[in-house]
């Protein structure tokens, strides 16, 4: 059900003092990404700042995006929490919503033992909807073991796992270790999601995908038809890219890029902080080596800060 390139969707503010959601803007980067050909699109995960949204825009954004996507592609929805009864609460709403599926963090923070990991995920599972399962130590400051996975994808209802570990070995143990499961095991990581397909991986739940969908949908089919070379060509091509999204805290890089090639980005919510002017000049340099026909045309607007935004962009594409 969840393969491909699927965008871990950013959610775009207005840059006012509420820093209230900014719904045409989530509309019009949702159509961009559909029209560069996507395989599924994930809200309300890291990227998404699930973290400082209330409960009501968490359901506000899953709302809009299932609206918007209408059915062309499946919606997996972040209803992560480090608190069950919280993501059970996030779980339903997806659901009555119409979310295919749910993106589901480790607990955070609370560094749960094996047996509440097990009672945690079997919660959700049993609510009766697809679980993705996600796995970030980074984020998290635990690492789900490969012999925990494997049991965990015994249950009919939890049907995948991004990895975020950056481990290779584990990465690979889990795809042999779920071989006769119906599992996928999707790539966490960008710059890896390369190697993860070539040992089996379903896919990539990107963040890069938000300013370069095309090159990544190119690149996954690339594998997909066994066209090794084209897809290492556009791994490295890529690479730049992928390295500019975590020159800071994900999601501050990829939402200053976002609106420097014309898409609804806005500010970060407190306790991120904007991209400073140096690493914004990173940023830059970076996205000056995307094919220009991959970005989108900035709307006509009202607001300064997008006129800003669409002239920071102007150099770099006449430069392509």
């Amino acid at each position: 059900m969840f393969e491909g390139v699927l965008p871990a969707i950013i959610t775009p503010f207005k840059r006012n003092s509420a820093m209230s959601l900014d719904i045409a803007g989530l509309e019009r980067n949702i159509e961009f990404l559909l029209s560069r050909g996507i395989h599924g699109i994930v809200p309300c995960g890291s990227t998404g700042e699930s973290a400082t949204l209330t409960f009501e825009e968490h359901e506000k954004v899953i709302g809009v995006t299932v609206d918007t996507i209408n059915g062309k592609i499946p919606v997996l929805a972040g209803t992560g929490s480090n608190n069950t009864a919280e993501a059970i609460k996030l779980t339903k709403a997806a659901k009555d919503t119409g979310a295919d599926g749910v993106l589901v963090i480790s607990p955070y923070y609370n560094k749960p033992n094996r047996a509440g990991l097990i009672k945690h995920y079997t919660k959700l599972a049993d609510l009766d909807i697809p679980v993705v399962v996600y796995n970030v130590p980074g984020r998290t400051g635990q690492n789900l073991e490969p012999d925990l996975i494997a049991e965990l994808a015994q249950h009919p209802n939890i049907v995948g796992l991004k990895e975020a570990s950056g481990n290779i070995g584990q990465i690979s143990r889990i795809i042999e270790d779920t071989q006769d499961e119906d599992f996928a095991v999707i790539s966490g990581d960008d710059n890896i999601t390369l190697p993860i397909l070539a040992l089996g991986g379903a896919g990539v739940i990107s963040v890069a995908a938000n300013v370069d969908p095309k090159r990544m949908v190119e690149m996954y089919e690339a594998m997909q038809c066994c066209d090794y070379q084209k897809a290492l060509v556009l791994h490295y091509a890529m690479s730049p890219l992928f390295r500019s999204m975590f020159i800071d805290t994900n999601p501050i890089p990829v939402k200053k890029a976002v609106e420097l090639i014309g898409l609804a980005g806005g500010p970060v919510r407190l306790p991120l902080d904007e991209l400073d002017a140096k690493k914004t000049e990173q940023l830059r340099k970076a996205l000056s080596s995307l094919p220009a026909k991959g970005t989108p045309k900035a709307k006509p607007t009202a607001k300064k800060a997008v006129k800003a935004a669409a002239a920071t962009a102007k150099p770099a594409q006449k430069r392509r």
